[in-house]
């Protein structure tokens, strides 16, 4: 927006004419925040769990205001510009195809990306690039050189970034990982992490059959290709369907590991390193793969053992915890281990400034304060690295010892050319 240069006269003139009254709002009151006070966000790629996002951990915040979309499809710009729009009862929501362009915007201090997995890096480094701070979903990653490109963009840019493995800011995961912490639990040599039902790690490589493209401001699909080899279009990509393709998805391992690896590697003190051993299944789903740290503990990938998703389990030699999705509290061994749960959680809150909300308020207190998130970019990549060497096992059919400081696999060339992917020209962000 051009603003129009007005001399002090002219607006001494004007101020007479017609006394300033300020809005309440403007000025902070009655419940609202000044205008100096709200964060600005924007928006990448809200589909079905971004708009979730949107509606339940962005709009209602009233120091936010979000005021961009930008997505590659005519149907959620407009979606998402409908639902802002609304919300604030104006007409104030811009709608982008190109990210870049919305990124050039001074205003904007954060951004949600919620696209599908193959452009959460990629997205991720331009924006923290661009001098905006980053909420983005998961899986983090595609590659572990993907992760490493963030790591090093957050610090290089001083972003605040936080990705979306939301349990780790729910109480009940809170607790659980606290008791191992505490050494509640004696010495634990085994931690479970759930694996999604069904799927395989074994991806599809072969493209679907061609369809027309649609014109670019209906769906652009060379922007939803991204760095990504190019492929013919096809709608049902569009609709999830990218799912079990190797150039877009982590595979089963990915799916909830890197919610339930994330867990595991906080919980154990490990958010800056990865196992060293990766032992290979052969067999389409790597139930009871067991990883190892260079101190022993075992990550074991687990199918079964809970009652919801996204679950962990901790065994140590005076008692055992496991906690899902849709428990209240903790399962544990023993009543006395939760005897004081509000304690626990009180004095996790007093260490870490942890507000007791949701995974977004937790960045949005990030953004003010410039602390570190819980799900902060380190974090995100070494226990995306896990999900990442424990594919490379699976996919070439052999055990793999990995070197957590070089981030190399040991003696094996094949191996370490997996760490990374070769982008689109044209679209090469790292």
């Amino acid at each position: 927006m051009r603003t129009k240069s007005v001399s002090r006269r002219v607006f001494l003139r004007g101020a007479v004419a017609f006394p300033l009254v300020m809005p309440a709002a403007v000025l902070g009151r009655d419940g609202n925040v000044a205008p100096s006070s709200r964060i600005v966000m924007g928006g990448i790629g809200l589909g079905g769990r971004g708009t979730g996002d949107l509606r339940s951990w962005v709009l209602p915040e009233k120091d936010v205001q979000f005021v961009a979309i930008c997505d590659v499809r005519k149907e959620r710009r407009d979606a998402i510009k409908t639902i802002t729009d609304r919300h604030y009862g104006n007409k104030d929501c811009a709608q982008y195809i190109d990210m870049k362009e919305m990124l050039a915007r001074k205003d904007i201090d954060a951004v949600l990306i919620a696209t599908s997995d193959r452009w959460h890096a990629s997205a991720s480094i331009l924006a923290m690039r661009a001098g905006k701070d980053v909420y983005t979903e998961k899986p983090a990653s595609m590659t572990v050189q993907e992760g490493q490109a963030v790591v090093a963009t957050a610090a290089r840019y001083g972003r605040v970034y936080q990705a979306g493995m939301q349990r780790l800011s729910e109480p009940n995961f809170v607790v659980a990982n606290e008791l191992l912490r505490l050494g509640r639990l004696g010495e634990v040599k085994t931690v479970y992490a759930h694996l999604a039902p069904g799927g395989t790690v074994f991806l599809q490589r072969r493209w679907l059959q061609p369809e027309p493209e649609p014109p670019r401001d209906v769906v652009d699909w060379d922007a939803w290709l991204g760095p990504c080899p190019w492929r013919p279009y096809h709608p049902s990509y569009l609709k999830g369907g990218w799912h079990l393709h190797h150039d877009f998805y982590t595979s089963i391992i990915g799916e909830w590991g890197s919610h339930t690896f994330a867990q595991c590697h906080a919980a154990l003190g490990m958010e800056a390193t990865s196992p060293v051993f990766y032992p290979c299944m052969h067999k389409p789903l790597p139930d009871g793969m067991r990883m190892r740290f260079s101190n022993g503990v075992e990550l074991v990938a687990q199918q079964n053992g809970w009652r919801g998703t996204c679950g962990v389990c901790y065994v140590g030699s005076e008692g055992w915890v496991s906690c899902a999705d849709g428990y209240a509290t903790p399962v544990v061994s023993r009543p006395s281990l939760l005897a004081d749960y509000q304690k626990i959680l009180s004095d996790y809150c007093v260490r870490t400034g942890y507000t007791g909300q949701n995974h977004m308020r937790q960045f949005l207190n990030s953004v003010k304060s410039r602390a570190a998130t819980v799900a902060n970019p380190m974090l995100m990549h070494r226990s995306m690295t896990t999900v990442h060497c424990a594919n490379i096992a699976q996919w070439l059919g052999r055990d793999l010892n990995w070197d957590p400081e070089r981030e190399r696999f040991v003696n094996d060339p094949e191996a370490d050319r997996m760490l990374s992917r070769a982008q689109r020209e044209g679209w090469q962000i790292i």
